[in-house]
């Protein structure tokens, strides 16, 4: 009683301090344990949600300006707590002048760090949303020394963590060499280099060349349960969910995932997907893709229907399968099948790059990227059985239309030649 008669304005304001300490704390712990999900879901919330995911587009910024309060109110705390101890100590009330000085200490650490930080990891966007507006005026008042302590802070990293200059960017040509020198293994060398050429090509290939047709993966509007599959799974490896009273794709389940979760309602439990243009190259698909940490992207048309998916197995078939292509991967077959002498069996889905690398040829410019999209564009309708279209060097005779194109192919420029 008597401490809190002679001292109780220090306590006040140590308690004031600590709860300082605890807000810069919790701030800390919250905003930096966010997921990349929490963002997301933060960016698209209330306004003080939003302000909470501006903070962290300066992340080295807001470290320095937390940590720096953080570092003044304990210097604050431990001095006002260091005087009521030299005092009591003076008064010679030794014994209640250690106390003091632990329980301040003790009290600093659980209840200005622990329980803040723990509070922080654990409710990380609730937090978030609370202390982003007195945060940012807190960064705000810190702005004006922040360049001095950002120079500190670059000179001591290049000081004691040295970075090494990037090289100078490779050509396709350099990769290629390199992997020839490193390789002995012939084999493993001509499999390095399709692959690295499968990189590159991404950047040629279109989202609507990769994409799974609307027609060939199954979909499921909610309340979706795992029955609802019959016991067969999707071609595609994800069990695509629907909006409520739409047909366009919301959200995927991977299907390594359905062990893990329970059997009923799994819209619930569907990651959201991403929505990319039918013309967006597939590097940028799987950038975005990389960039939202999602696994399926809906590729949509110019009236933003949705015309297919592309799934992040699609893309690493592409890149390291040495003969990839849509037909194998959605329809079980070949898509190129040798029947005769100049005949091949061609599905309607080939795509013209795949023909052109096949047969070695150049073929003549179109808007179609498929072998259907080419015999609707010369027939001006969609193939029936019988229909034969040439279109040099190829003349396609149409074998059947379902449940998927089948098309005749011969090679007749090669045939006038020989003869």
């Amino acid at each position: 009683m008597i401490l809190l008669q002679n001292f109780g304005a220090a306590f006040a304001a140590m308690a004031l301090i600590v709860v300082g300490s605890a807000f810069f704390s919790c701030s800390e712990a919250a905003l930096f344990s966010l997921q990349p999900e929490d963002r997301r879901r933060l960016k698209r919330g209330t306004p003080p949600q939003r302000v909470a995911v501006r903070l962290l587009a300066h992340p080295e910024k807001l470290l320095m300006a937390i940590l720096f309060w953080n570092l003044i109110l304990n210097i604050g705390y431990f001095a006002i707590a260091s005087v009521v101890s030299i005092r009591l100590q003076s008064e010679r009330h030794s014994a209640e002048a250690g106390m003091v000085a632990f329980v301040a200490l003790i009290t600093l650490i659980i209840f200005g760090e622990m329980v803040p930080k723990t509070i922080g990891v654990l409710a990380p966007r609730q937090v978030s949303s609370i202390i982003s507006f007195p945060l940012t005026l807190a960064v705000r008042v810190f702005s004006p020394l922040a360049p001095v302590f950002s120079a500190i802070n670059h000179a001591l990293r290049r000081l004691l963590f040295p970075n090494f200059e990037k090289e100078q960017y490779l050509e396709l040509a350099d990769l290629e060499q390199a992997i020839t020198i490193s390789t002995p293994d012939e084999e493993l060398a001509a499999q390095e280099r399709t692959a690295l050429q499968n990189i590159v090509l991404l950047s040629d290939l279109t989202a609507e060349e990769l994409m799974r047709p609307r027609t060939l993966y199954q979909k499921y509007s909610p309340p979706v349960q795992l029955a609802d599959l019959g016991g067969e799974f999707p071609l595609s490896g994800y069990l695509l969910v629907t909006e409520p009273e739409s047909e366009e794709i919301a959200g995927a389940i991977a299907l390594k995932l359905l062990c893990t979760i329970p059997h009923h309602n799994l819209e619930h439990f569907a990651q959201p997907v991403v929505y990319v243009p039918w013309s967006a190259t597939v590097a940028s698909v799987f950038d975005t893709l990389n960039a939202e940490d999602r696994e399926v992207a809906a590729v949509i048309n110019e009236f933003g229907e949705t015309i297919g998916i592309v799934t992040l197995e699609d893309l690493l078939h592409t890149v390291f399968e040495d003969d990839s292509s849509r037909s194998a991967r959605m329809l079980a077959t070949a898509s190129i099948h040798p029947v005769g002498d100049n005949l091949w069996h061609v599905t309607g889905m080939t795509s013209l790059r795949r023909l052109s690398r096949f047969f070695a040829v150049t073929l003549p410019k179109c808007k179609s990227t498929t072998v259907a999209g080419v015999l609707q564009e010369v027939l001006q309708r969609l193939p029936e059985v019988g229909d034969e279209v040439e279109w040099p060097p190829f003349r396609f005779r149409v074998l059947g239309t379902e449940p998927n194109i089948l098309v005749e192919l011969e090679l007749f420029q090669a045939m006038e030649e020989s003869s």
